[in-house]
C-alpha cells in the first residue's frame, strides 16, 4: 500500500464491545438493520459516541460522514438538529411526564390533520411497528373483519409475521425470504394475504376470495414509481369491499413533501401511519385517519403510558416547522438525484453494472453480478477506509451538503474501480477483511 492510499479503518474498541454485546443481547442489537453484519462483518463500526449534522464519531474516535441509511431514515434533517434539540431541551426542563396530558399532542394532531385534509383524527405511539399494529387493530375493529391484504414490509408484530404460518415463502419479496414465524400463534394462520406492488390483478384475486372478511389493505404507497392507475385501482378495490386502505408512510413520509408521499399522488387512504422522519430521531409515531374509521379506536383497547410523554410530540412539532422553513423536500430530492448520478458515473467509468432503484431521497443500487453481496461488502469496506459510512442505499438528510456529496461521489468512483479490477482478477475474497454481509430487508417494489 502506498502512502497516498487510504488506510484500513481501526474499529477494535467497537468490535470488542460488540463481541460482549452478543453475549448479553440476543442478536447483539435491538434492530436488525443496525447489526454490523448487515454492512461489513468485523469492519463496520458498531457504536457511536457522537452524531452531529452528517458526521458520526465511533467508539474508536473515527469521524465518518454518513452517506448510508442515516439513522435508518429517522434523521431527515440531520443528526442532532439544533432547533429540534433546543425544543426538546425546553420540554425536558418543563417535565417530560406527568399525571396530566401534554398539550403538544393536541397541537400535533391538529397539524397532521391540517397537512392531510382527508383525515380528521390522530393517535400517537412511539415506534413504527407498534403504530402499524394500532392501524390494523383499528381497521379490524371498524370493519368487524379479520383478513389483511398487504404488500411490503410492515413490522415485526404477530399480525404481520403470521403470513408465514401458512407458507414459509409467503413473505418472499416482502421481507426476508424464509423468515420463521416462531412464537406467532398458529391461530392467526391465513389471516394475512400478500400481493405484489403494481399487480392490481393479484389484489383483485385476494379481494375476490376474501372480500367479505377483508378488513384492510396495507401497503407503502411508493418505493418505486407506481404504474398508471395502480393506486387508483387499489383505492377502488378498498371502496368496493369496504376494506380500510392503510398507507404505511413510515419510511416514505416527509421525503418528497411536508407529510405523506401520497399527497404527491392524489390518492388518499383511510388511514396513514408515520414514524421515522416525523421526530428527526426522537421516538414518535402517528396514526391518522378518517373519523368514521378512527372512532373505532374507542371500541377496542389501545393504550400505553409511554405514548403520553412530552418529548416525542415536541420533537415532531419542531421537526415539521424546521422542515417547512428550510424547504427540506427540495433539498432531499436534489441530494438524492446527485447521489444517483454519482453512482451512474462510477458505474460507467469502471464498467461495473448496477441497477439503481427507489425515489431520490431513498435511493438504492445493486451490483449486477453473481457475487453481488461480496461486491457490496467490499464497497462498504472501501468506503469506510475513505471516511464514509456507505452501503448500497442512500437516505438523504438536509445536513448533506454539496461538498459531502461531491466527496462521496469521488470515493465511489475509486471504490468502483477497485471492485471492478478485483472482480475481473477474481481477487474479491482476498481484499475482504471479514465475512460477506448478511442479507437485509427485501421490500417488494
Amino acid at each position: 500500500m502506498s502512502s497516498n492510499e487510504p488506510k484500513p479503518l481501526n474499529t477494535a474498541k467497537g468490535q470488542t464491545l460488540y463481541a460482549k454485546a452478543r453475549t448479553l443481547i440476543p442478536g447483539g442489537t435491538q434492530l436488525l438493520s443496525k447489526r454490523p453484519e448487515m454492512f461489513a462483518p468485523d469492519t463496520w463500526p458498531p457504536y457511536y459516541v457522537q452524531a452531529k449534522g452528517a458526521e458520526v464519531t465511533d467508539l474508536d474516535g473515527n469521524v465518518l460522514i454518513d452517506m448510508s441509511i442515516c439513522g435508518v431514515g429517522a434523521t431527515v434533517l440531520g443528526y442532532a438538529d439544533p432547533d429540534v434539540d433546543d425544543a426538546v431541551k425546553i420540554a425536558i426542563d418543563r417535565g417530560s411526564m406527568a399525571t396530566l396530558n401534554c398539550p403538544e399532542e393536541v397541537e400535533l394532531a391538529e397539524l397532521l390533520t391540517d397537512l392531510h385534509p382527508w383525515s380528521d383524527m390522530a393517535r400517537f405511539s412511539r415506534s413504527g411497528g407498534e403504530a402499524m399494529s394500532i392501524a390494523v387493530r383499528i381497521a379490524r375493529a371498524h370493519t368487524g373483519r379479520q383478513v389483511v391484504a398487504f404488500c411490503g414490509y410492515h413490522g415485526w408484530h404477530d399480525w404481520y409475521l403470521s403470513a408465514n404460518l401458512a407458507d414459509d415463502s409467503a413473505l418472499d419479496g416482502h421481507l426476508l425470504a424464509g423468515l420463521q414465524p416462531k412464537g406467532v400463534p398458529r391461530g392467526l394462520k391465513g389471516l394475512m394475504q400478500p400481493f405484489h406492488y403494481n399487480d392490481l390483478e393479484g389484489l383483485r384475486k385476494v379481494a375476490a376470495e376474501h372480500g367479505s372478511n377483508l378488513a384492510a389493505i396495507v401497503m407503502e404507497p411508493v418505493r418505486n414509481e407506481p404504474k398508471p392507475g395502480f393506486l387508483e385501482g387499489v383505492r377502488q378495490i378498498a371502496n368496493e369491499t369496504g376494506a380500510v386502505l392503510v398507507f404505511d408512510e413510515i419510511t416514505a413520509g416527509f421525503r418528497l413533501c411536508t407529510g405523506g408521499i401520497h399527497l404527491t399522488l392524489d390518492v388518499a387512504p383511510d388511514v396513514a401511519v408515520f414514524a421515522k422522519a416525523l421526530g428527526n430521531g426522537y421516538p414518535i409515531s402517528a396514526v391518522i385517519g378518517r373519523e368514521s374509521v378512527m372512532s373505532a379506536a374507542q371500541e377496542t383497547f389501545i393504550s400505553s403510558t409511554a405514548w403520553t410523554e412530552r418529548l416525542g410530540s415536541t420533537a415532531a412539532l419542531a421537526t415539521i416547522k424546521k422542515y417547512q422553513q428550510v424547504n427540506a423536500a427540495d433539498h432531499l430530492i436534489k441530494a438524492g438525484k446527485r447521489v444517483m448520478q454519482g453512482w451512474k458515473n462510477a458505474s460507467a467509468a469502471s464498467g461495473l453494472k448496477i441497477e439503481i432503484s427507489g425515489i431520490p431521497p431513498l435511493a438504492h443500487f445493486a451490483f449486477e453480478a453473481p457475487d453481488a453481496r461480496k461486491l457490496r461488502t467490499l464497497f462498504t469496506q472501501l468506503m469506510l477506509d475513505r471516511g464514509y459510512l456507505a452501503k448500497d442505499a442512500y437516505y438523504a438528510m438536509v445536513a448533506h451538503s454539496d461538498a459531502h456529496i461531491d466527496g462521496y461521489a469521488a470515493a465511489c468512483g475509486e471504490a468502483f474501480e477497485i471492485i471492478a479490477h478485483a472482480s475481473k482478477s477474481e481477487s474479491v475474497d482476498k481484499l475482504l477483511r471479514g465475512d460477506e454481509a448478511h442479507s437485509g430487508f427485501q421490500r417488494l417494489t
